[in-house]
Order: C-alpha cells, then structure tokens, then sequence
C-alpha cells in the first residue's frame, strides 16, 4: 500500500509539473526577393494565381499603356490589354476556372460599377475581356471572393454595406441577388475569406473601421444573418488581407506587413513570429502553394517578396525516442516468442483456444479502439461537441445481441472464418462474396489508421507521415507473420492499460492548463455549448445531418455489423477456451468501452478549451487529426509522452495487425482450404504466413493514399467505409439468421442492392455516412427477404443455423418456450 502511495504522488508530481509554453508555433522565413525591372505599379495593384504563374495587375501608373504583367517567378512578361478599362486599379479580383474576375474599381479616379472577366490567351501576348452584370449600385470599398461557382461581393455603398452573390454559371439569366449584409454602418477596408470551422464551410469577413471587427456568414443556410465573432485585440492594426490557412485558420496580414491567424474552430486571435521588420509599402500580396507573396515598394524599386512558414517546432526528445523505439522493439520481440507456440493453423489463427476472457476483452475494446478512437474522436469533439457519444454507446444495446446470439452461432458451428456460417447457410458464391466484401472493408480500414498513426509521429518527430506508415508495415508484417493472433492480443491487452491511463493523465494535464480548472471547462463546455449531446431534428432533410434518430440508428448498425459479420471480432469468440468466456469478454468490452468513450469526448473539449486560451500554441498547419498528438508531444512531461505516442503506434499496429490476421484466415478458410489447394497442414500455414505478409503490404499502400491533406476528419472517412463494405454484409447475416424462407437467391439479390444503394447514397449524398451502415443492414434484409419469395429455392436443413432452429442454447437464446419458438419459426 506504501508503495502504491508513493507511485501516485509520484505521478501526480509529475504531471502537475508546470508547463513552459513556447511564444508561438510560427515565424516567416523570407524565402526570396526579386527587384522587378520595368514593371510600372502604385497603388490599387493586386496579384491573382493563375494555374502555374502569377498575374500582376498594376494599379494606378504613370505609363499611356494599360497592361498587365505575367510572373513565373524567373521573367516578367508584359501584356497589352484591349482597353483602358479592361484593368482597373482599386478593383477587387478573383480566380474562377482560369480566368480573372475584376469587380469595380476605379476608372479615371472615379468609382464604378463595371464587372469583367479577364482571359489570359494562350499565347501569353494578349488578354481577352467579358463583360458581366454590373453591381447594382457604384462601390466604394470592397471585397469578393469565389466559392462553389458563387461570385460573392461584400461592399459599402453611400450610407451601408451591401453583400451580393452572383451564380457564374448562368450570370446572364440570374443577375445578383441582395443577400443579408453586416449590420455596420462605417469601414475603410473590407476583406474576406471561407474556411471550416468545424461544422461546415463559413464566409468571414474582417471589416476595418474605428474599432475592427470580424463577422461569419453560414453558406450552407438560405437565409443566414451575420454574426460578429471575438476581434482582434490590436487596435492600431490595419487588416488588408484575408487568407484560409490550414484546415481551421485564417491568415490576416497588416498593412504594414504584420501576420495574424485566427482559429475558426476556438474563435481566437493570435500573432505570428517575424524574423525581421517588413521594409516599404505593400502594395499587394497573395496566398496560394502555402508561400506568401507580396509587392513591395521602396526608394524606387519593386521587390517581389516570398515568405513561408518555418515552424519552430516542439522537440520530441531523446527520452521520448527511446521510450518509443524500446517500446516498438518490444512488440516485435513478443511477436518472436509467441511464432514458437504456433504449430497449426488453429494456434496461429485461435491461439489454441487458451486465450483468458479478460484479454479477449482487452484485444475486442483494442481492436475498436485503436488510432480512430484516441486520435481521431477527441479531434472531432474538439471541432463540434458530444453529438456522436449516444451512437457510440449504443454497444451497451448490441452486446446482448453478440452474447446471446452470435457466440452461441459461431462457437456451434466452429468457425474459424465468420463466413463459413454464409456457406451453409447459403452456398459457397454468398460465402465468397461476404468475405471478399470483408477483405475490402479491412485493406481500407488499415488505410485509415495507417494514415491516422503516421499524422501522429509527422506532429511529434522528425519522421514524415510517408515514412511513418513504411515504418509501421514492417512492424506489423514482423509480429503479424511470425506471431499470430495470440501475439496480436496479448499486445492488444498492453495498449489497453497504457492507453487509457495515459488518456486520464492528458485529460487532467489539459485541464491543469486552463485558468479556473475543471470549473472552467464545465462552464466553457456549456457556455459554447460543447456538450450539446443530440440534435433533435427529425425534418426530412434531417437524414444527411447528425441529428438523433441518425446517431441512434447508425451507431446500431455500426455495432450490429462489427460484432456479428467482423471477422476480426468474431474471431475474438473463437480463442476462448468456451462460449461462456467469449460472453465475459463481450460483457467486460462494453463495460470498458461506456466510461472510455466519454473521457475521450471530455479530452476533445478540453483541447478545446486548452487552445482557446492559449492559441499561440496551435501550429496553423497542422491538420486537425493531429491536435491530438501535438498536444501530447508539447505539454506532457518527457518519457510520459514518449511513452503514450508509442501506445499510439502500438495501438495502430494492433488494428492493423488485427485486419491483416482476420484477412489471412478468411482467405486461407474461405478461398483456400475449401477447394483443396493445398495439401498439407504445414502447407496452410506458410500460405497464411504468405498471405498476412502480401496483405501487409497492400495495406500499407492503403495508407500512402489516405494522407491526404484535404480529407478534413479520417473519422468521418471512415464512418463512410463502414457503411460501404459491412452494412449490407451485416444485413447478410440478419437476413440468414432471422428468417427461415431466406434463400440463396435473395441473399444475392439482397446483398448486391444493399452495396449498390450504399453507393448511390455516397455519390449523391443522399444520407449522412453515420447511417449508411443501417441503411444497408436494412436494404438487404428487406430486398432479400422479398426476393426470397419471388425465386423460390430447393429445401435446405437449417438445423441450427437459425434464430429458431438451434440445437443448443434454444431458450438462452430466444427466452422463449420450444413450443413458442416453433410457432414463431413457422410464421417466419
């Protein structure tokens, strides 16, 4: 008891340690500067990207020759315009399929209302002009900018400001339409920008009068109003440009040359590093290729100024990079001790049945857990609120189901494969279908916590996400090959307790980090309404949100297809010595997986909170699925971190792991032994080390493909996957076990139309992917049962492959009397 005492005063010691945080993520690095010779530019000049090279337009000049220059970043090339009115200085532009769009502007020193479209010739000598609708009323200050073939125009007219949007597609039929504007009377200078803040594309604008201010417009609604946000605490500042950065910033520069970023997600302002002071007058600047241009003027010359971003990042450390790589080696070594136990396939795919309910536990809450959960959840409950937690529970609603009638199902008919039960049931051509179906779900699903892994060791080391996901294929394919599903639970077991554990210490760190503690975070969570936990909206358009009955039903369906048509989770029921075992890990899973799930909601709005009072210290950059394991890496103690970035890894190549064993047994069981192409046991064996090594390797491309910069949330990504391959997979096993008139037939019919409207529902976007899996369980129960009674099929025995005809287990599984589950079998 002692002991235990002074270990946790040492922890507590240890974690309540005072944080040191950096001044800033960020600074500029000047990366060139070019004097421009015989370019004639002044004031109202603005540059625009043009696919590959940059066009200057040259505001107010002193040259007879309107005209406007090409920059490739090595030559300047001069091109005669048509007319004098064709560029005009002070006018707002912007980029729409190749072409320039100016908006007002000034034409001999007075204002006008003219709007062109500028076409840069393929010749690179001339410059065609289109002429558009005119704004209804001559601007005096303005902005615009392009979003979805939307030409928005924010502008103050004589006495207001006006917000206008024009669909370029059909210009000339629709003109513009007056849309709800800032309700500000005076601004000296209009700037805007679109960026996600979370929920959904917003239009923000930063208008600069005698106090500056920043409003945000929802696109997504018809009638949306303006609404001010938090301003920018530097009253002295000019914003002149207005950039989205990263995924959930924007970047504000001064005119005098002084960056901001403002987190769209925490609604916080914060100040860049500069290496050195701006010298002379901007007279433009542009945003694009992650590089800040902008012209300069000074003593006479024309400078064409680069910067990018040159982080300062955190350090992850000696302590933590041998915490990390003993912990990977040890891994590897455990997959070494377990490949001498593996003398069959049954060791290498059951574990000989030996396995302990508690760890079958451990690996099933591991196998769902994995990089998804800890990386991915807490990133999106950072950027919304606690609307997904009630899907996630409804595990506790599905564990009955898996304990009462999928044990008894798959420990009866002794399957190593969960799709053997599909081939007697069916025929072997449904068998083939549901496990190809499952191979594919899986490679995607690898591909997805590959990515998810690598974005975490990208944050926190020198390592690239590219070389990340290499690093974790070779793991995964040493003690995925060499050791077996024994070796993948016990490691599972493992990351379990570190995990968690170290998710408590991250949730008390990020609170210790916030003035007022944990009552600030009660009271922000419910002030910002971070803990909003469902939307009650059951409107028709209402099935492509995250409102109630979606979470509800979708997380069901989630549920339902894991653990009945998973194999990597029904292969968990088959490594306990009996079913009453697997039950206790089923049971166990839930209880472990209901508190856990709501500690890493309660550590995405702590991130949340965290960053919002202390938004200097989020890199901009950085993609949001790595707030997490930046956050770690920068603000718990040495080692600590290490070790817990580790279990990330782990963790991930514990999924990874577990979808390459559960491929290699479905392959080896339904594709392989069913047609006798190998003879011998040791045979099998080496095709299912050969297969777990081939498949390692298709995953790992997987993940090369998935880092992706502009895939937003892995997690929604997922959801989608799920939906895609084991929704109407999930539905093939209802179908076959509920009913009895199911036949061959309808469970193709059923399954092919189940895929097919899953597919159709994601190209057309005609449901949120949080349901996609309970659309399909139910499309291809309802499309095969009907088809069941349209093609007749050839009597088959069913004896104990349904609900109402099994030999074992009749009442546990139904609660009813014999003579009742007769009845209803026949009326089934």
């Amino acid at each position: 008891m002692r002991k235990f005492l002074v270990l946790l005063v040492g922890v507590w010691l240890l974690i309540s340690s005072p944080q040191v945080l950096a001044s800033n993520f960020l600074e500029w690095k000047n990366d060139q500067a070019s004097t421009l010779q015989n370019v004639f530019v002044g004031a109202g000049a603005s540059l625009a990207q043009q696919q590959e090279q940059m066009v200057l337009l040259p505001g107010l000049h002193s040259q007879p020759q309107q005209m406007l220059y090409l920059l490739d970043g090595k030559t300047v090339q001069p091109v005669i315009l048509p007319d004098n009115k064709a560029v005009r200085p002070y006018a707002a532009s912007v980029v729409y399929q190749n072409q320039i769009i100016l908006i007002g502007g000034k034409i001999d020193g007075v204002n006008t209302s003219m709007v062109n479209r500028l076409q840069v010739l393929a010749d690179a000598l001339s410059v065609s002009s289109t002429a558009l609708p005119d704004l209804p009323e001559v601007p005096a200050q303005l902005a615009a900018l392009v979003f979805k073939d939307h030409l928005y125009v924010l502008f103050k007219s004589a006495d207001k400001l006006r917000f206008l949007k024009l669909v370029l597609a059909e210009e000339q039929k629709s003109g513009w339409v007056e849309l709800a504007a800032p309700s500000i009377q005076d601004t000296k200078d209009i700037t805007l920008a679109v960026q996600h803040d979370g929920r959904g594309n917003k239009l923000y604008a930063h208008l600069n009068a005698q106090q500056s201010s920043t409003w945000v417009y929802d696109l997504s609604l018809q009638n949306a109003e303006w609404s001010v946000l938090k301003t920018l605490n530097e009253p002295q500042v000019i914003i002149k440009s207005l950039y989205p950065l990263g995924q959930a910033h924007l970047l504000a520069v001064s005119e005098k040359g002084a960056t901001f970023h403002y987190n769209t997600i925490t609604r916080s302002w914060a100040s860049y590093e500069q290496a050195e002071p701006l010298k002379g007058t901007i007279l433009a600047d542009l945003w694009a290729h992650q590089t800040l241009t902008y012209l300069t003027y000074e003593d006479g010359d024309i400078r064409l100024n680069k910067a990018v971003i040159a982080g300062n990042g955190h350090e992850f450390g000696w302590l933590n990079m041998l915490v990390l790589t003993l912990y990977l080696v040890g891994v590897v070594l455990l997959g070494l001790y377990f490949m001498k136990k593996n003398n069959d396939t049954n060791d290498f795919f059951r574990g000989g049945q030996s396995i302990p309910w508690w760890a079958a536990a451990c690996s099933i809450y591991a196998t769902m857990l994995s990089s998804l959960t800890y990386m991915a959840l807490p990133a999106i409950v950072y950027q919304t609120d606690w609307v997904l937690l009630i899907g996630i529970l409804t595990i506790v609603a599905v564990a009955p189901i898996a304990v009462y009638v999928a044990v008894p199902f798959f420990r009866q008919i002794d399957a190593t494969s969960a799709y053997e039960y599909l081939s007697k049931r069916f025929n072997m051509v449904v068998r083939l279908f549901a496990s190809a179906l499952f191979t594919l779900f899986h490679l995607s699903r690898m591909g997805v916590v590959m990515a998810l892994t690598a974005l975490a060791l990208a944050a926190v080391t020198p390592l690239t996400a590219s070389e990340s996901v290499l690093l974790m294929g070779v793991l995964c394919l040493l003690y995925c090959t060499l050791g077996g599903i024994e070796a993948v639970i016990w490691t599972d077991t493992l990351q379990t307790v570190i995990l968690l554990l170290g998710a408590v210490v991250c949730f008390v760190v990020l609170v210790s980090g916030v003035d007022g503690g944990l009552a600030e975070f009660v009271t922000v969570g419910f002030s910002d309404n971070k803990f909003t936990l469902f939307d009650a909206d059951f409107s028709a358009n209402s099935i492509t949100t995250l409102s109630l009955w979606v979470i509800v039903l979708g997380g069901i369906g989630q549920n339902l297809s894991s653990y009945t048509a998973d194999q990597a989770i029904v292969q968990r029921y088959m490594v306990t010595p009996d079913p009453a075992a697997a039950k206790k890990s089923i049971w166990t899973n839930a209880i472990i997986a209901a508190p856990a799930s709501v500690l890493f909601f309660c550590i995405g709005t702590g991130l949340y909170l965290f960053y919002q009072a202390h938004p200097e210290q989020l890199d901009p950059t950085k993609q949001i699925d790595q707030i997490f394991p930046t956050f770690i890496a920068t603000q718990l103690p040495a080692g600590l971190a290490g070790l817990i970035v580790a279990g990330i890894f782990a963790a991930a190549q514990s999924t990874v792991s577990t979808s390459i064993n559960s491929i290699a047994t479905t392959l080896v069981t339904d594709f392989v032994r069913p047609f006798n192409w190998v003879k011998t046991e040791k045979g099998y064996m080496r095709t299912a080390q050969w297969l777990t090594f081939i498949i390692g390797v298709l995953g790992t491309l997987v993940g090369l493909i998935f880092i992706d910069p502009a895939i937003r949330s892995l997690m929604d990504t997922y959801f989608v996957i799920i939906g895609m391959f084991m929704g109407a997979l999930g539905g093939l096993f209802v179908l076959g076990v509920v009913t009895q008139r199911a036949n061959t037939s309808g469970a193709v019919v059923g399954l092919t139309v189940g895929v097919a409207i899953m597919v159709l529902c994601w190209k057309f976007n005609l449901a949120n992917g949080y349901l996609y899996c309970t659309i399909g369980i139910v499309s291809c129960v309802v499309i095969g049962y009907l088809s069941s009674l349209v093609f007749k099929g050839p009597n088959k025995d069913l004896t104990g492959l349904t609900l109402f005809t099994m030999q074992t287990e009749k009442s546990e599984l139904s609660g009813v009397s014999d003579t009742q589950q007769q009845s209803s079998a026949r009326q089934v």
